[in-house]
């Protein structure tokens, strides 16, 4: 999610694919890496094309929004700015809604997510690409394989989520932000480790310096003190709990991110999202089995408060916006994708 802390967005870490510096907001991992396995076979489609590799004149008069030189096109800078205004707005807010810690699920706000982006991706195909709901059926039954090995990914990017709550609910919105990034270097010893893949000099530097920032980050409030031990002995258990939460973010982020390039995007049918299907049919297909996964993790853990007080229980306006928010940022993410360099 979303958002989810989510794909949370990024996303092979900047020191590995050559992706978003660490400096930028970074989408949720898993998300952008279900995103980014149809973006080759699109690129393949284009080429098939035009087999003489003959240049194509960008449309329009001048070329607004066409890349020269291997830069940005004119509607790929507007949706990175649009990424990093949803980054910081849904930690903030995010941050708003959990500092008074509310008693409600977060397994709700997940599904809520998951929901939102289920919505919108199918309208997009309804409305933009203009194909029947049967269509995503048959995506659906055509990628079945796929579908399954999106299961771990999926588990990890809803982790991911219900994480961001927990972690918003005890540490602040800066301290969140600096530490998430940690997944960069989660995502790079995971790298080196499943997939060997070798850390340039100046990689490992920046991983470094990463890894001093997030510890200087954790001494911001060492030995501070409100005169009252048992307050400031909540509050690092707070803290800790905020903390622990970031780092989990950190590894599951890595993982699936690492776990999609070894086994999703190696085993993937190229014959299937080449010509018939945009990327909002990928969003689909992670909602689905996200919601699949969110949905019986609910009734495992929840289904007591569901029954007696509803899904959506002790939810109020700025909780429902941060939901909308998150799912929001999922969607950008393949518009970045569509737009920009991965």
């Amino acid at each position: 999610g979303g958002g989810g802390t989510s794909s949370d967005s990024n996303i092979n870490a900047a020191p590995i694919s050559g992706g978003l510096p660490p400096g930028s907001p970074a989408p949720q991992s898993a998300e952008m890496e279900m995103l980014i396995k149809d973006k080759g076979s699109t690129d393949q489609h284009d080429l098939e094309a035009n087999p003489a590799g003959k240049p194509v004149e960008p449309e329009g008069p001048a070329g607004a929004d066409s890349k020269s030189g291997g830069g940005l096109s004119g509607m790929g800078l507007k949706v990175l700015v649009l990424l990093a205004v949803q980054n910081c707005s849904k930690n903030l807010l995010m941050r708003y809604v959990m500092k008074s810690k509310p008693n409600f699920l977060t397994s709700a706000a997940v599904i809520g997510v998951e929901v939102i982006k289920l919505v919108f991706s199918t309208a997009y195909i309804l409305f933009v690409d203009r194909k029947p709901l049967s269509s995503i059926v048959t995506f659906m039954k055509e990628d079945h394989r796929n579908s399954v090995l999106l299961a771990v990914p999926a588990a990890a990017y809803s982790l991911q989520m219900s994480l961001e709550y927990i972690a918003l609910a005890n540490i602040d919105a800066a301290v969140f932000s600096v530490l998430v990034q940690s997944k960069l270097l989660a995502t790079a010893s995971f790298a080196v480790i499943i997939l060997r893949k070798k850390i340039k000099k100046i990689q490992l530097i920046s991983l470094v310096l990463l890894t001093a920032g997030v510890m200087l980050c954790n001494l911001k409030d060492y030995g501070k003190s409100s005169g009252n031990a048992e307050e400031d002995e909540a509050a690092r258990k707070d803290q800790m709990k905020g903390v622990m939460a970031t780092l989990g973010i950190a590894l599951s982020s890595g993982f699936a991110s690492v776990y999609t390039e070894k086994v999703i995007k190696a085993r993937r049918d190229p014959n299937i999202t080449r010509k018939n299907y945009s990327l909002a049919y990928m969003q689909v297909q992670l909602a689905v089995v996200s919601l699949i996964i969110i949905g019986v993790w609910a009734i495992y853990k929840d289904f007591e408060t569901i029954v007696t007080h509803g899904l959506f229980h002790n939810f109020n306006g700025p909780a429902f916006l941060s939901i909308f928010n998150s799912a929001i940022g999922g969607l950008i993410v393949a518009s970045v994708l569509k737009f920009a360099d991965a």
